[in-house]
């Protein structure tokens, strides 16, 4: 069923039509089956599309989002949208993914606050937002969810599964899943099961946001911007930090180095971070999927990885990054020698950059080279 559908058609040579669309997967009668045991119904999916299908239906991409993206992973180009897509870089004429060879899909994941559903939905049991009543999801769900999407659209080949941090993880979930579908996939920055470091991390931040529910003065802004500046930290290296803010105070000689109002430039960066994220992000979202992320773990329901990594169709290229503090390059490059030594089609490429995690959103010239010339092969 569709819910919500909007279409921006083709207007020159050098642009790409796009759509937007809300579509309801699941129903009281079909409702989702979650691994936790539980059933999820009425689940809407809020996803856009860039570029055309193909006659033979064997172009399409999937673009998986990470923690708190959505589904506007690009826009055309000079088109009036202000907030250009969060993957823009990798996403347009002559890049990487391009839509006027590729059909790329990208959808908000379940448990998001983008259109699909998730926390901020109505639960049909109590006619309230689930607030925190959302029950337990994990990547398998995102990715059966995913799934369904393509099932809706009739798309049974994708060229490829594509996405970084939690986008790489739900890539994996997807392989292992669905082990036909994918010609490949490629992984960024993202693992096949949290590390004990990632857990804790996504914790102490889940700890800022239910420590106002503990003491009751409900969920408001301040636990979820206290959550996004432990986050930031994990998402760049000391190297970037370094550079970019050194000692620096907001008031540079001001003779007011004593003075706790005079902020270092790196403290008023994470303020700003964590603000402008409550501005735009739901907490109970925020609490949803990093507990997916830590769940995550692709030997679930197997005797163990090798097991799970063994159902892998798919030609792989898995991206590390070299100063990535949160997915470390070991990790993944890791993976790349258990997948290789079970005869996989693999391959491992590092990205070099100052920029920690976050490179995977700021290092488009070496992620289009690397990813275009994969795709050619594949």
């Amino acid at each position: 069923m569709i819910l919500q559908q909007t279409q921006i058609e083709k207007r020159s040579g050098t642009e790409f039509s796009t759509q937007t669309q809300t579509v309801r997967l699941f129903d009281s009668e079909n409702p989702l089956p979650l691994i936790s045991g539980e059933h999820l119904f009425p689940v809407d999916v809020a996803f856009e599309t860039y570029g055309s299908l193909s006659p033979a239906r064997d172009n399409a991409i999937l673009v998986v989002h990470a923690l708190t993206g959505d589904a506007h992973a690009a826009s055309r180009p000079r088109c009036d949208d202000k907030n250009h897509g969060w993957w823009q870089g990798l996403i347009g004429r002559g890049k990487a993914l391009d839509p006027g060879r590729y059909f790329i899909i990208c959808s908000n994941l379940l448990g998001s606050c983008y259109g699909t559903t998730g926390p901020t939905s109505i639960n049909p049991q109590t006619n309230l937002k689930y607030g925190m009543e959302f029950p337990p999801i994990s990547t398998i769900d995102m990715a059966r969810v995913q799934k369904a999407l393509l099932d809706y659209l009739q798309i049974p080949v994708l060229q490829t599964v594509i996405g970084g941090s939690l986008g790489a993880m739900v890539a994996w979930q997807f392989a292992v899943t669905f082990p036909d579908p994918a010609r490949s996939i490629i992984p960024i920055a993202g693992t096949v099961a949290a590390s004990p470091w990632v857990i804790g991390l996504n914790e102490v931040a889940r700890q800022a946001i239910l420590l106002q529910v503990k003491n009751g003065n409900g969920v408001n802004g301040a636990g979820l911007k206290l959550a996004r500046m432990i986050a930031m930290i994990s998402y760049r290296s000391e190297i970037s930090f370094e550079q970019r803010f050194k000692r620096e105070r907001v008031k540079n000689h001001s003779g007011k180095n004593f003075d706790p109002e005079n902020r270092f430039q790196i403290e008023n960066y994470l303020h700003y971070q964590g603000k402008k994220l409550v501005q735009r992000f739901d907490p109970f979202s925020y609490l949803t999927l990093t507990r997916a992320m830590d769940w995550h773990d692709i030997s679930t329901g197997f005797a163990g990885t090798d097991e799970a990594l063994n159902r892998i169709k798919a030609s792989v290229l898995t991206l590390g990054i070299d100063t990535d503090r949160l997915f470390t390059a070991r990790e993944m490059k890791q993976t790349a020698v258990q997948l290789t030594k079970l005869g996989k089609s693999v391959q491992y490429r590092e990205i070099k950059s100052i920029h920690g995690h976050d490179a995977f959103l700021i290092e488009y010239e070496q992620l289009n080279k690397t990813i275009a010339s994969f795709l050619k092969e594949v």
